[in-house]
């Protein structure tokens, strides 16, 4: 395993792949390739993989298919789309489908390349610390006690605010779109209850931020859903 990490490139454009390939592997990073969702799925099963570069556009399955699939068997597993398109609803529909991140084409390599690391840095941690407390700055939740602390001082909580805040812990500094986030922690029939989120989040903050007008842990993204800051 390098320092910078093993990338799964699913590109089905064979020159985009190889130029991809060539610039990560200069990076430092680990690089193996797959053509279509189902040559994804079948190296994923014969290799270490810390992250999924992942091209929407592709024949076969296509690419929100493979990423469903994916997030389905490797649940923890990050995922960056990369796309040319760059309305709203595309950013929204990959996020649902279990994508962690997304990055619009033509894009510029460090930013890609520091996004890449970022994901690969935070699974890291998660596959050391997956059962223990989970520390974003001065926030420490810990899912075995379900106790909740700010610096010293334990925060109350009721077991729903403590599963939405323990879900946008796990994915710091990622946005979770609205129908990812209710299907999480409500379940796959509450995802267009909007006004639970709303009303969830607004407690959250109640307990959790000094200013909860003005959020510094938990944030918005806009028409998009909600993200707890970047550790």
């Amino acid at each position: 395993m390098t320092a910078s990490g093993s990338v799964l490139i699913v590109e089905d454009d064979p020159a985009l792949r190889q130029s991809l390939h060539s610039t990560l592997d200069v990076a430092g990073f680990s690089c193996h390739e797959a053509s279509s969702g189902e040559d994804a799925l079948l190296s994923l099963r014969h290799n270490t993989i810390e992250t999924v570069l992942l091209d929407i556009n592709m024949p076969g399955i296509g690419g929100m298919e493979t990423c469903r699939r994916i997030r389905r068997a490797y649940p923890f597993l990050p995922i960056l789309v990369l796309t040319v398109r760059d309305q709203e609803k595309d950013k929204i529909d990959a996020l649902d489908a279990g994508s962690d991140d997304y990055i619009t084409k033509p894009f510029q390599f460090p930013e890609l390349s520091a996004r890449l690391r970022a994901a690969i840095r935070r699974y890291r941690i998660k596959a050391d610390t997956l059962d223990g407390p989970i520390v974003v700055d001065d926030v420490t939740l810990d899912p075995a006690t379900r106790r909740v602390m700010r610096q010293d001082r334990e925060i109350r909580m009721t077991p729903k605010e403590f599963d939405l805040l323990h879900t946008l812990m796990q994915h710091a500094g990622r946005p979770l779109s609205h129908q990812r986030l209710l299907t999480l922690v409500w379940g796959p029939d509450y995802g267009n209850e909007r006004e639970y989120l709303r009303t969830y989040v607004s407690q959250l903050r109640r307990k959790l931020e000094d200013d909860p007008a003005h959020p510094a842990y938990l944030l918005t993204d806009n028409y998009i859903g909600y993200r707890f800051r970047e550790p």
